[in-house]
């Protein structure tokens, strides 16, 4: 696979977005119910006439709303739509699919509920009415992309008005972790803030408030000059100017960005691409620090800066260039640790303990399975001043410096009296399992794969090999007929697509004879003579992509949305070793309700014994290793350490003996039911059990069991699955089901590309 480092834009096509909002029903997120909702008295108790017990002690003690209510961990997400993202005023409809990924961004990352609320207003008064009417719901307010100047004055009356949060992420979002990555960078720089020039470039909502916080945390009001695109904002300029702008007016002779870069030690941008040359750069202090935060394109790129000046430090808004200052690190938490104290306002020191936490982190040693997510080593110096989005630390890091401030600062209602219980709990409440997802995405971005994807008359295939291309997350080799690929992206919205996939076939190959000559001398002491392997690899897909990959003419492969596993394997064991003396396993990943398991084997033994169990843990336990999960094997039965005592459980109670002789590196134990293996109330009853949690790896004692619970989880219970991912091979190669949708498939391209499973 590639290796390399230069940046890589997702591109992501009006069909694919509009599919993703569509699919698998209409929006981005679901209101379910947290408490029982099945029988007569849960509905009684939900509602009348058991709702009325609480309806009175809040009535007469308001705040125990937020005891009995979900007040403390709901925030609403409002807008009017006249400034989305970089498309303007569109209107408070338009802007609904941006308020609900807002909604989702605070559950993903702090299960924080969240409610998008568009008003159609533009009226200032209506919408401050609007939402101080409805401060009885929430624990706090979000307000976002609202024009300035208008969002200056309906976020201050706001705070008056109200005894909630109220935070205009635009604003704050950007200034604080602006200023996190500012404070590294400055330290790295061996600067102070108190001694720098600092110049900003955007004189909205976001830039105002990225000069007002570090003004906050000691920058010298003489010493920071913002521009406009009317030129620098100095004192007795009169076009172009308001009030909020007046009260950053500079004394100084600089009227041109171009003389106000001179000497400055910090440039913050938050304006449009290109509004940086090269020669403003170098006429900037010893070691800058340039801020490059316009979306999506930077004022200046690192690669332009860094030409002229390589003692520069630089940031971007930008996810596929290092240091990027994404909002994502703070109004998540901020909002969480402010929930969690019932606080009246996020005030200023709220926020500066949020970018000092920030910055304190990224000075950390980074944690194993974000290193291995990124795939390579995240160390603090000039390109990671800020930490990753998906670093899992900042849930338990970020709201606790929030708490305290506010703590301190007197909006709490209700103090943390234990904190490191709190913590504690911040660690439990979060999803592990969309941080093993993306670490697996980002791995793959990093590895840069030729994917082979095997299938391409299916249009499902051919998506998600579209995806995979102009995702940056490699080259995409479509193994089909032109004439058929063409047709179905066509049908697919998808027509241009053909210039950038590249479709492989029989016929245009130029390595047909030497597949040929491979196949037959592994197959012609298997009944197979040179005819029937050239008609093998000619005309089988599958064979075809397995001997397209065995010999070096793509980085791994992508198969089974369109035929059993079971044929897939039989083809694909034509090109590579797979069965099961082999040492090849399926182990499938079970994803539900913030918890991951992992199954096996669910694709290769069909009636494992207990040589074969203990390869199957130990395949699993790779897998968990793979994805950053310290591996807990179960070997799960009907029985319980020998009770009842039955012939087909003995083989769950050996493999552990077949481990404890090969001197196994993992947990594991059994056999045991599953309740003992997953429930830690269950497991206390076994005392001497060697697992220390409860396990993330299951045995089963064959396939027709782990088919039979991958299953019923994934159609009772709702669980996400991701597999079989197949292990324990020499290549990359992973199967999915046939009822894969084009993100599974991409799923399980990501763990191809990762070499998750891969025997090394």
């Amino acid at each position: 696979m590639t290796d390399s480092n230069a940046p890589r834009r997702s591109r992501i096509t009006p069909e694919e977005a509009l599919a993703y909002h569509l699919e698998p029903r209409p929006g981005k997120f679901d209101v379910v119910p947290s408490t029982p909702m099945a029988t007569q008295r849960d509905l009684s108790l939900a509602y009348s006439p058991g709702v009325a017990v609480p309806v009175e002690a809040i009535a007469a003690r308001p705040e125990l709303a937020y005891d009995y209510t979900t007040k403390g961990n709901l925030v609403a997400v409002v807008t009017n739509g006249t400034a989305i993202l970089g498309l303007g005023n569109l209107g408070a409809l338009a802007s609904k699919p941006v308020m609900e990924g807002k909604a989702v961004l605070f559950k993903r990352f702090a299960d924080v509920n969240a409610i998008d609320i568009e008003l159609d207003t533009e009226d200032p008064d209506e919408i401050i009415k609007a939402v101080s009417l409805m401060g009885p719901t929430f624990g706090g307010i979000n307000l976002e992309d609202i024009k300035a100047p208008e969002c200056f004055i309906i976020e201050s009356r706001l705070k008056e008005l109200m005894d909630i949060p109220v935070f205009h992420d635009d604003q704050h979002g950007t200034a604080v972790i602006c200023a996190a990555g500012l404070i590294n960078a400055l330290e790295l720089s061996g600067k102070r803030i108190e001694d720098c020039k600092i110049v900003l470039n955007g004189a909205g909502a976001a830039g105002i408030a990225c000069l007002e916080l570090l003004k906050a945390m000691g920058a010298r009001p003489e010493n920071c000059i913002m521009a406009d695109t009317k030129g620098v904002v100095w004192q007795g300029r009169t076009e172009g100017m308001n009030q909020w702008k007046s009260a950053h007016a500079a004394v100084t002779d600089a009227r041109t960005l171009d003389d106000a870069m001179r000497d400055a030690d910090v440039f913050l941008g938050v304006s449009a691409k290109g509004a940086v040359t090269q020669a403003m750069v170098e006429s900037m202090a010893p070691n800058p620090v340039i801020f490059a935060m316009a979306n999506p394109d930077p004022e200046i790129t690192p690669e332009e800066a860094h030409a002229v000046r390589p003692d520069a430090i630089v940031a971007t808004g930008r996810s596929d260039y290092p240091n990027q200052v994404n909002n994502v690190l703070g109004f998540p938490y901020l909002f969480r640790g402010a929930l969690d104290i019932h606080a009246r306002a996020i005030n200023d020191e709220m926020k500066i303990a949020c970018a000092r936490a920030l910055a304190e982190l990224a000075r950390e040693d980074v944690p194993d399975e974000v290193a291995v997510a990124y795939g390579r080593k995240l160390t603090f110096g000039r390109d990671y001043i800020i930490p990753t989005p998906f670093d899992p630390r900042l849930i338990h890091v970020i709201p606790p410096a929030v708490a305290r401030a506010g703590m301190d600062t007197g909006v709490a209602r209700r103090p943390i009296i234990d904190m490191e219980a709190y913590v504690q709990s911040l660690k439990a409440r979060m999803d592990p399992t969309a941080s093993i997802v993306q670490g697996v995405h980002a791995r793959a971005r990093q590895a840069q794969a030729r994917m082979i994807f095997a299938e391409g008359d299916d249009p499902r295939v051919l998506r998600a090999a579209v995806a995979w291309q102009r995702g940056g997350m490699g080259r995409s080799l479509v193994v089909g007929r032109e004439t058929d690929v063409r047709e179905k992206l066509a049908a697919a919205g998808l027509a241009d697509a053909m210039r950038e996939i590249e479709i492989v076939n029989a016929a245009n190959t130029p390595h047909l004879n030497q597949y040929h000559d491979a196949l037959y001398a592994r197959l012609q002491r298997k009944g197979v003579d040179r005819e029937d392997a050239g008609k093998l690899a000619n005309r089988d897909r599958h064979v075809f992509a397995a001997l397209m990959l065995a010999h070096g003419h793509g980085d791994g492969l992508v198969t089974g949305a369109t035929r059993k596993n079971a044929h897939i394997l039989a083809q694909i064991g034509q090109v590579f070793d797979v069965r099961p003396q082999d040492g090849a396993v399926g182990i499938t990943a079970v994803l539900h309700k913030g918890k991951i398991v992992l199954i096996g084997d669910t694709l290769v033994h069909e009636w494992p014994e207990a040589e074969d169990l203990a390869d199957i843990a130990t395949r699993g336990a790779h897998v968990a290793r793979s994805l950053g999960m310290e591996p807990r094997v179960a070997f799960l039965s009907f029985s319980n350490f020998g009770y009842p005592l039955s012939e087909r459980a003995i083989k769950m109670a050996q493999a552990t003996k077949v481990l404890d002789a090969r001197g196994a590196d993992f947990e594991y134990e059994g056999e045991m039911t599953v309740d003992v293996a997953l429930n830690p109330e269950a497991a206390a009853k076994y005392p001497f059990s060697r697992l220390t949690g409860p396990a993330n790896v299951l045995v089963v004692p064959a396939r027709h069991s782990a088919s039979i619970s991958v299953k019923l989880l994934q159609e009772l219970a709702g669980a996400t699955v991701i597999g079989p991912i197949l292990t324990g091979v020499p290549k990359p190669i992973q199967i999915c089901s046939t009822g894969s949708t084009v993100n599974d498939i991409l799923n399980m391209a990501a763990m191809a590309a990762s070499g998750i499973g891969q025997v090394k």
